[in-house]
């Protein structure tokens, strides 16, 4: 077993790794999954909201993850993804989660878009437009921000590279 690496090493790479462009954006994945789901969950919603709840839920877990593993360099530990296979894994986890999340957008725009009629003064009724648009926006964030790792990691991957940071 390799000896630990001493405090001050572990601090460096933790902040060279929150300093890193990867890790900037796996925070705004984090933080925008997190008011994706949230948004969604603290009211009511029914149908094809379940898949976009599904979809929020199932990658800002596994971003969680993905991020955790990575700040505290225990890749090594996943067997079958980790270590050579850990840039890779990380391409696979994006490409699933930005095309997973453009029919997300799709049911995020279709709702707000059904619901827009009640987007009056005067409408008195409980109305989920707002909620429906602030979920729409949220999806978008995280959509984008998962397209842009991916363009990050194959760059890196292209290059032949075989760390994340």
């Amino acid at each position: 077993m390799s000896p630990q690496p001493h405090q001050p090493q572990v601090r460096q790479n933790i902040q060279k790794f929150l300093k890193s462009f990867l890790g900037i954006v796996r925070i705004l994945q984090i933080v925008f999954g997190a008011g994706l789901w949230v948004t969604i969950a603290a009211n009511k919603y029914e149908g094809s909201i379940h898949f976009v709840l599904f979809v929020a839920v199932l990658f800002w877990l596994l971003t969680l993850a993905l991020f955790f593993l990575t700040l505290l360099e225990k890749q090594d530990l996943v067997p079958l993804l980790g270590g050579e296979r850990w840039l890779f894994t990380n391409l696979a986890h994006d490409v699933a989660a930005a095309v997973l999340y453009l029919p997300a957008i799709g049911i995020m725009i279709y709702k707000t878009d059904r619901n827009s009629y009640c987007n009056l003064d005067q409408y008195t009724h409980p109305c989920l437009y707002k909620v429906y648009l602030t979920a729409a926006v949220f999806a978008c964030l995280c959509c984008l921000a998962f397209i842009l790792s991916v363009i990050y990691g194959a760059c890196r991957k292209c290059r032949g590279e075989q760390t994340v940071i």
